[in-house]
C-alpha cells in the first residue's frame, strides 16, 4: 500500500477470493446452469425438466393412436371454415362442399343419433372432379395428416368371400389371427378417415358388412372382437349415377330425386339410407381454366427457383391443355396426364442438354404451335437463344 492509501493490483487480485462453487450461492449457481441449459438447447434438443401439456398428448397419442392434434389443436376452428379451408384445393364442388360441412358441423356438436360414426358419405359424380382429392383434403384438415387415411380399394373385392381380408378369417380358416385390413386399421387408429374407393366394383353382398358400421359405429372382425368406429369417418367413391348428376347439374332437387334410384339400384335401401349421398358435378370450362392455373402456376416456381431463370408460358400452353383435357369426360384426371406426359417432355430434353453442358439458363419459354407443345431457351452467357425444341405429341 503506497502513501496515497491505493492498494497495488496484484495484491487487490489476492485478496479478492476466487468465485468457486462453495463461494457462489445457490441462487447464482442456478442461474449459471440455467443459462448453460439453454445454450445447450440451441444446439439440440434435450430432455425438458418440466412436463407441459404438449409432451402429456405426445405420450398419450402414442399409446392410443389418436392423432396429436386432435388433443392440441382448436379442431372447432378447422370445422367451422371447413367450406374456405376445402375450397382452395378443391374447385367447383362447392354444393358438395357445403353438405359435408353441414353433417360434420353435426357429428362434431355431438348432436348425431347415438353410437353412429362421424359420418359416412357417398361421394358419387364422373370420374376426375375432386371425390378422392377431397377425402385427402379431409384427412389433413381434421386429424393432421395423410397418415391417418386408409384407403381401401373395393375393386379387389368382388367375390363374395373376399370379406375376411377385410375383417379376418374366422376360426378354423388359413390366416385367422392375423386380422384384417380393415378391421386392424380402425383398431389402431380410432381417429381416422376410411376411404372405400370404387364401391360399385365390390361384390354386393361384401358391402353388407358395413350395416353395423354405419349405424352402430362398431364391426366385428373374424376373431368375434367388436372394433369401436365412432371417431371413423367414412367415405364411399362411386360413379353410380353420373349421368344424372351431368344432365341435372343446374338443378340440385331434381337431381337428388332422379339420382336415388338409380343408387337404390345398387345399394340396397337399407344401407343407402344409412349413408349421406353427396353429388360432385362435372368440372365446367371456367374451373378447368382455374386448375390448370395453379399447376402452371406452380412449374412456373419451381422453374424459377430450381434454375434462377426467367420463366414464360405463353397463353396458347393453357388452350393447348384445355383442348386435350376436354376431348374425354375425365374432368381434371387428364391433367397429369398431358402436362407430365405431353407439355414437360420437350422441357425436360433441353434442360437436361443444358446441365449435361454445365449451361446457365437465363429465360425458359414454353408455347404450343400446330397443336404440339414447345419450349425453347436462352443462355445466361451469351442472352441468345441458342436451344429450341419443337416435338408433335
Amino acid at each position: 500500500q503506497d502513501n496515497t492509501g491505493a492498494v497495488p493490483a496484484d495484491e487487490a487480485d489476492r485478496e479478492q477470493p476466487e468465485e468457486t462453487a462453495e463461494t457462489v450461492s445457490p441462487v447464482q449457481r442456478l442461474a449459471q446452469l440455467t443459462a448453460e441449459l439453454d445454450a445447450l438447447h440451441n444446439d439440440r434438443l434435450l430432455v425438458s425438466p418440466h412436463v407441459d401439456k404438449k409432451q402429456i398428448a405426445a405420450v398419450i397419442a402414442e399409446w392410443t393412436g389418436v392423432p396429436l392434434n386432435r388433443l392440441s389443436q382448436n379442431e372447432m376452428s378447422v370445422i367451422t371454415d371447413l367450406p374456405k379451408l376445402l375450397g382452395d384445393t378443391i374447385k367447383g364442388q362447392d354444393l358438395a362442399i357445403a353438405s359435408l360441412h353441414k353433417h360434420l358441423l353435426t357429428a362434431r356438436a355431438d348432436l348425431r343419433l347415438p353410437g353412429r360414426p362421424l359420418g359416412a358419405f357417398l361421394l358419387a359424380g364422373p370420374s376426375g372432379v375432386g371425390k378422392t382429392e377431397t377425402v385427402l383434403q379431409l384427412a389433413e384438415l381434421l386429424y393432421g395428416g395423410r397418415q391417418y387415411l386408409t384407403t381401401i380399394n373395393m375393386s379387389e373385392f368382388q367375390e363374395k368371400h373376399t370379406v375376411s381380408r377385410l375383417i379376418g378369417s374366422p376360426p378354423g380358416y388359413v390366416g385367422y389371427g392375423e386380422g384384417g385390413v380393415l378391421t386392424e386399421a380402425i383398431r389402431q387408429k380410432p381417429y381416422s378417415v376410411v376411404l372405400l374407393d370404387e364401391v360399385e366394383k365390390a361384390h354386393p353382398d361384401v358391402l353388407n358388412l358395413f350395416y353395423q358400421s354405419f349405424d352402430k359405429g362398431e364391426m366385428a372382425d373374424g376373431e368375434g372382437r367388436l372394433i369401436d368406429c365412432k371417431n371413423i369417418v367414412f367415405f364411399l367413391t362411386s360413379n353410380l349415377g353420373y349421368q344424372v348428376i351431368v344432365e341435372h347439374a343446374d338443378d340440385p332437387e331434381t337431381m337428388q330425386e332422379e339420382l336415388y334410384p338409380v343408387l337404390a339400384d345398387f345399394f340396397k335401401p337399407a344401407l343407402l339410407a344409412r349413408m349421406e349421398v353427396v353429388p360432385y358435378l362435372p368440372l365446367s370450362k371456367e374451373t378447368l381454366a382455374t386448375i390448370i392455373a395453379g399447376k402452371l402456376a406452380r412449374l412456373d416456381n419451381v422453374l424459377r427457383s430450381r434454375f434462377g431463370a426467367e420463366v414464360v408460358i405463353e397463353p396458347e400452353v393453357t388452350d393447348e391443355i384445355m383442348s386435350r383435357v376436354t376431348r374425354a369426360e375425365n374432368g381434371a384426371r387428364m391433367l397429369e396426364s398431358v402436362i407430365d406426359g405431353d407439355m414437360l417432355p420437350p422441357l425436360s430434353l433441353l434442360l437436361l442438354q443444358k446441365m449435361a453442358a454445365n449451361t446457365a439458363i437465363a429465360r425458359i419459354r414454353l408455347s404450343a404451335v400446330d397443336d404440339a407443345f414447345t419450349a425453347d431457351m436462352e443462355d445466361a452467357q451469351n442472352d441468345e437463344s441458342v436451344t429450341k425444341d419443337e416435338t408433335v405429341l
